[in-house]
């Protein structure tokens, strides 16, 4: 899906460009509420998601290294928009994708530089728009069940593909460099992006399902899954008017349980599965082109294909330069490709949340009045 300079011209692609420059802008603002625990998510539980959004966008980093196959000569890779919004939250989710996608267009060559507009708007925010979308709609009408969530998780990636497939064909039926039918792109692009989105579904829902078998709190679609505790009254208790007997000795607290998982443990679980993804597993992906790669050739949308700015970068088609063993080329690239976008990611991610919790602690009184949460 990742579209190349050339496929979509320059008016296109500079329109597409304000698009997802204004979707990240608002993004920005919406991720300071989910990072910073704003509304109804709590402090507690985003002191736990903070960390884990850069490790999101490095995690969908390595997946996207993983191409399966889906028919004949054409293979497909995760997006990562419905996993990202339903791990971190969507306005998270937006800046995860988008992070991922500069990464690989800067470093790896993947996905034109004039076209990073187009590949934000079709990639992170109609994908993520989408499946969370789906999603919240399924978590109001399934059981108030675990397997509820994975469900609506593999249900909202499932149609996301094809949704992003629509709106490639809809910028290239504006916008499309080459004289080609619609329909027959339309009926190509969905086609096999259906196909895709089955091997996204699963992706996204095993990941999903894994992470709330472990740690239910660290996933943002789960949140309010739980009903919070209540302290209620006993009925034995005396009225207010007589006096109470005398209390017995309280008993000694029992020390807290600890955590199932340390969100520590869970963060070095995912990017030790990551870097496999990316360092190892990489190496056997299917190597036949995937589903745009493959409608574009078969019907003639790469004819003015341009060169990219960045094919000389010593990551260009995530092999490493000047190292001639395709597996540790390839590897070493990939574990690179993490390393860059969990930087690059985190630090987004703590500034955006460092700067809600300035502008919070300079309005005290910005919860005045509110219940705390139960925990």
């Amino acid at each position: 899906m990742h579209v190349p300079d050339g496929f979509i011209n320059a008016p296109v692609s500079a329109a597409t460009g304000v698009v997802a420059a204004v979707a990240v802008a608002v993004s920005l603002r919406g991720a300071r509420r989910e990072l910073a625990g704003a509304g109804p998510v709590g402090a507690a539980a985003a002191e736990r998601t903070a960390p884990l959004a850069g490790l999101v966008a490095a995690f969908i980093f390595a997946v996207q290294m993983l191409n399966f196959p889906v028919a004949a000569g054409t293979s497909g890779h995760l997006l990562g928009g419905a996993l990202a919004a339903i791990l971190v939250g969507p306005y998270t989710g937006v800046l995860c994708v988008s992070v991922v996608l500069l990464m690989q267009g800067v470093l790896f060559a993947d996905g034109g530089l004039t076209a990073l507009g187009v590949n934000i708007t079709d990639m992170a925010i109609v994908t993520t728009v989408v499946a969370y979308a789906l999603f919240r709609g399924l978590v109001k009408v399934l059981p108030r069940k675990r397997r509820s969530i994975t469900v609506a998780s593999f249900a909202a990636a499932l149609l996301s593909v094809p949704a992003a497939a629509v709106a490639f064909t809809a910028l290239y039926a504006v916008g499309g460099t080459a004289d080609v039918p619609i329909g027959k792109v339309f009926t190509a692009m969905v086609g096999v992006h259906l196909l895709i989105g089955i091997g996204e579904a699963a992706i996204t829902a095993l990941t999903v399902g894994a992470v709330i078998a472990v740690r239910p709190d660290l996933v943002y679609g789960a949140r309010g899954l739980t009903k919070p505790l209540e302290l209620r009254t006993s009925p034995l208790a005396a009225p207010a008017d007589e006096p109470a007997p005398e209390a017995a000795p309280a008993p000694v607290p029992a020390a807290p349980a600890p955590a199932r998982r340390s969100v520590r443990r869970v963060w070095l679980a995912g990017l030790a599965a990551a870097l496999v993804c990316a360092g190892g597993l990489s190496y056997y992906a299917s190597a036949n082109p995937d589903g745009l790669e493959k409608v574009a050739h078969d019907h003639g949308i790469d004819a003015k294909t341009e060169d990219h700015a960045a094919e000389d970068s010593p990551l260009a088609d995530y092999g490493v330069k000047d190292i001639t063993d395709p597996r540790l080329s390839g590897g070493l690239a990939g574990v690179i490709g993490v390393g860059a976008t969990l930087a690059v990611g985190t630090g987004v991610f703590v500034v955006v949340r460092r700067r809600r919790s300035a502008a919070t602690a300079e309005r005290p009184d910005e919860g005045a009045g509110r219940p705390s949460e139960s925990v």
